[in-house]
C-alpha cells in the first residue's frame, strides 16, 4: 500500500473532502486520484529555545510512537529558505497518514497519552496555526538518494473567473508529464484547505519537491529557457499563482510501508 506522505516528502504534506478525479496519466486508466490528509503546524521558537530543543521534543515524540506502535504516521519539519516577512514562523511541522481515519486515531492517542511529549514541544515552540489539507498527487517523484532531506516549494493559486479546478486538473497533469520529459526530478501536488483555516485568499496550494536546491535550480533554468511557453499554452487565462516559498525539509518520522 502506498504511503502518500512517504512518497511526497521522501520524494522531494489531510482530510478527504470528497475530492477525486479519474487519473489517466499515472497508473491504470480511470484509477481515481483520491485526496490524502496532512496536518500542518506553523510555529515559532520560544525565547531562549532553538533547533536543539525541538530535536529533544521530537525524540520524545518518537519514543512515544515506538511504545504505542505508531507505524503509520510520517512527519517532517520545514525551515524557510526562500521566504519573506509574511512567513512569520520559524518552523513548519507537516505530518499525516494515508487515511484521515488513521490520522485521527493517532491524534486521539496523542491527546490521551502524549502529555509528556507535548510538554516538551510546548517548552520549545509555540504554534498559532494547526490546519489540515486535502492533497492530490499530480506527479509522482522518482526514488530519492537521500529521502531524509529535501526541498519543498509552495505557491498559493486561484482559478480564473469562470474556471474551476476541473478545468485545471488535466493541464496540471500534462504539465507534470511535460516536466518529466524535460528531465525534471520533481514531485508535484495540490493542497486544498480542509480544517483550521477560514478566509483564505487562495483556492489551493501548488506544491513541488526536489532532492536538493540544484535540482530545483535545474527546473528554474528549463522554465526560463523554454518551459514558460508550455506553461502559457496550458494555463493562460485559467490560473493565477503567486511566487513560490521554498523550505528545507527534514524527516522526523517515517511510516512503514505495508508491503515491507
Amino acid at each position: 500500500m502506498k504511503k502518500f506522505l512517504t512518497v511526497f516528502l521522501s520524494g522531494g504534506l489531510f482530510l478527504s473532502v470528497g475530492i477525486g478525479f479519474a487519473d489517466q496519466h499515472e497508473g491504470a486508466a480511470e484509477e481515481p486520484n483520491v485526496a490524502t490528509p496532512v496536518e500542518m503546524f506553523a510555529c515559532k521558537y520560544n525565547e531562549g529555545k532553538g533547533p536543539a530543543d525541538l530535536d529533544a521534543a521530537v525524540k520524545k515524540f518518537n519514543a512515544w510512537g515506538d511504545k504505542n506502535g505508531i507505524n503509520d504516521y510520517s512527519a517532517w519539519t520545514l525551515v524557510p529558505y526562500y521566504a519573506g516577512p509574511e512567513q512569520d514562523f520559524d518552523v513548519l511541522w507537516l505530518g499525516g497518514s494515508e487515511k484521515a481515519k488513521t490520522l485521527g486515531r493517532i491524534q486521539d492517542a496523542w491527546l490521551a497519552t502524549g502529555s509528556k511529549g507535548q510538554e516538551a514541544f510546548d517548552a520549545a515552540i509555540s504554534c498559532d496555526t494547526h490546519a489540515a489539507y486535502a492533497v492530490l498527487q499530480m506527479l509522482k517523484p522518482p526514488k530519492r538518494d537521500n529521502p531524509s532531506n529535501i526541498v519543498i516549494s509552495f505557491s498559493d493559486c486561484n482559478t480564473a473567473d469562470g474556471a474551476t479546478f476541473d478545468d485545471l486538473y488535466s493541464p496540471i497533469m500534462d504539465w507534470g508529464k511535460y516536466k518529466k520529459e524535460q528531465g525534471s526530478t520533481a514531485g508535484m501536488w495540490v493542497f486544498f484547505p480542509a480544517y483550521g483555516g477560514g478566509g483564505e485568499d487562495f483556492e489551493f496550494k501548488f506544491v513541488a519537491a526536489w532532492q536538493n536546491l540544484e535540482d530545483q535550480g535545474a527546473d528554474f533554468d528549463q522554465y526560463s529557457e523554454s518551459g514558460w511557453q508550455k506553461a502559457g499554452e496550458l494555463f493562460a487565462g485559467k490560473l493565477d499563482c503567486d511566487s513560490s516559498r521554498s523550505y528545507l525539509a527534514t524527516n522526523r518520522r517515517m511510516a512503514q510501508d505495508d508491503d515491507e
